[in-house]
């Protein structure tokens, strides 16, 4: 699979093209999918829904390893931590 024309997300507000290429087992692949007897009208409609569906399984592995983070820090028993105010906060940065 080739993709062309990727000027690497410089402005995320403007039409991105891409052009790619797949033959052998990914191009039936596609073509199964697409079509009178497929889920997808077209192509386009096809790699629109994928791109969708990784987004959200990136932000469902972003969430877990918060969620993981989260319930580690407030399992740790209160002598963990210490009492910070604001002034102490911006001293450390």
């Amino acid at each position: 699979m080739a993709v062309h024309n990727l000027p690497y997300l410089e402005d995320m507000s403007k039409p991105l093209t891409l052009n790619v290429r797949v033959s052998g087992a990914l191009g039936d692949f596609v073509a199964a999918n697409v079509g009178e007897k497929g889920a997808y009208e077209n192509v386009g409609e096809y790699v629109r829904d994928l791109i969708r569906r990784d987004m959200a399984r990136v932000e469902s592995e972003r969430l877990a390893l918060l969620k993981a983070e989260l319930q580690q820090a407030f399992a740790a028993p209160d002598s963990d931590f210490a009492s910070l105010d604001a002034a102490s906060l911006f001293a450390r940065h």
